[in-house]
């Protein structure tokens, strides 16, 4: 029975995922058609590239709420850059790159230094996680107001709409590879690197890591930075995607992350869990709003199905740890 317990918490949310497929599946003719798991892929990209940040401040014991308005704040920097470089007519002849390279890299500087603000509150300030992260998510909602004078701008290059919206070989929408190669990359850095054994050491066992030489506030930092570089890239993708930049962009994405961070497989307490599980974990969330829509279940109930799903995480999470605690005392 241990080794088939095991083998069950290697695969963390698969076989939950593979029963709700099979389930849908026979609820709806309509579910294992290939264009609607392509959407339900489509529509979990963003989720699962912020999410890949949320892993890693969570993996350290925090948590970023901020991080649905820096989406905002990162998207519309862009938008209204872009649009200046446009009204003034700034962009030379023959150099139209400028245009858009400029604007991504102020929305991902923008991005960066809130994460960074974030970073050094918590780490060096001691300001706790929650209250820091809620307090920026609400100064960086505001700031996104202020930069676009509370309006929608819209209209972007094809290049950000391609972005958005393209697709490699006619099928496969560009943004379900960001985010597929985006979980690679932060697999590859948590599994493989000193860092990675860092960022989980730090949410096992602060001090110890502390008592090894390491820098404990620059390595709390850069995961804050991480969240919030992610989130510049889930904003270039959104506008892409609607063609449109607007204030109230992100709205419940750091709910999203969260659940699919926990779901995933990331403790809550921190020193455990995998980018791969998140990703799972965003799939999983997905495919359940996708099966309440094919089944014409109000959305209303959504909300109340992924609470309870992110509530039975956590609940599963505490009696593994205690399990754990039990079995080293």
């Amino acid at each position: 029975m241990s080794k088939v317990r095991k083998a069950l918490s290697k695969l963390g949310v698969i076989p939950v995922l593979v029963v709700l497929f099979i389930i849908l599946s026979f609820a709806s003719p309509y579910f294992l058609q290939v264009s609607n798991i392509i959407n339900i892929l489509h529509q979990v990209s963003i989720t699962a590239i912020i999410g890949v940040g949320m892993t890693f401040v969570i993996l350290t014991g925090g948590i970023d709420l901020s991080v649905g308005s820096i989406v905002a704040l990162s998207g519309l920097t862009m938008a209204v850059t872009h649009k200046y470089f446009y009204a003034m007519d700034l962009t030379p002849a023959g150099q139209a790159w400028l245009g858009i390279v400029v604007p991504i890299t102020l929305a991902v500087a923008a991005a960066v230094l809130m994460g960074a603000i974030n970073g050094v509150m918590i780490s060096i300030g001691r300001v706790p996680a929650f209250i820091m992260t809620f307090g920026m998510m609400n100064m960086a909602r505001g700031c996104a107001y202020i930069i676009s004078n509370s309006n929608t701008i819209s209209v972007f290059p094809d290049v950000i709409r391609f972005i958005g919206n393209g697709k490699i070989g006619g099928v496969i929408p560009i943004p379900i590879v960001i985010a597929i190669v985006m979980v690679l990359i932060a697999s590859f850095v948590l599994e493989y690197t000193k860092f990675g054994r860092y960022v989980y050491s730090l949410g096992s066992n602060r001090e110890a890591l502390r008592l090894s030489g390491v820098n404990v506030q620059k390595v709390e930092i850069s995961v804050y930075v991480i969240s919030s570089l992610v989130c510049a890239v889930g904003a270039i993708i959104l506008i892409g995607k609607l063609n449109v930049s607007q204030p109230v962009a992100g709205e419940g994405y750091e709910m999203d992350a969260i659940a699919a961070a926990i779901i995933g497989g990331t403790s809550i307490y921190g020193g455990e869990g995998k980018v791969s599980g998140t990703f799972i974990g965003a799939l999983l969330v997905g495919t359940i709003r996708n099966g309440l829509n094919l089944l014409n279940i109000p959305s209303s109930v959504q909300p109340v199905v992924i609470g309870a799903a992110i509530v039975a995480a956590v609940f599963y999470d505490k009696i593994k740890n205690r399990k754990g605690s039990l079995a080293k005392g």
